[in-house]
């Protein structure tokens, strides 16, 4: 029951984070790193995998392969990531704590283990 509780949160936050790198694409054009191309394109690319992984995970015949497309996902933005508390970008006017913008970095290891999670078979029921 939690693990489906888990997952429904991750779907709910992918197609929310993957919806807002359309709707405002600013914030996450800020904390791409300089050393990558295309930087509005890499975010709108990675705002529709997360749309799509997530919407997948609510598909049981999708969910073990969305879950995969998302791990790849996590792991692929995890040096925005870095560059953001490295460098303390916020995505606000106003700053944001640098102890905040490190302590979300363990953030994408717990999105990664949620997401893990969906790529294991579900138990049968008790009955």
């Amino acid at each position: 029951m939690w693990k489906t509780a888990l997952r429904w949160l991750l779907t709910l936050a992918m197609v929310g984070s993957g919806t807002l790198h359309f709707l405002r694409p600013a914030p996450f054009l800020a904390i791409m790193p300089a050393y990558l191309p295309a930087p509005l394109l890499l975010v709108q690319i990675s705002g529709a995998c997360e749309v799509a992984g997530g919407i997948g995970l609510a598909i049981p015949a999708l969910r073990r392969f969305a879950a995969w497309g998302l791990i790849a996902l996590l792991v692929a933005v995890f040096p925005a990531n870095i560059n953001q508390a490295v460098n303390h970008i916020s995505f606000t006017a106003e700053p944001i704590s640098p102890i905040i913008l490190w302590a979300r970095l363990p953030l994408q290891a717990l999105l990664i283990w949620v997401a893990w999670l969906s790529t294991r078979k579900e138990a049968p029921a008790r009955s």
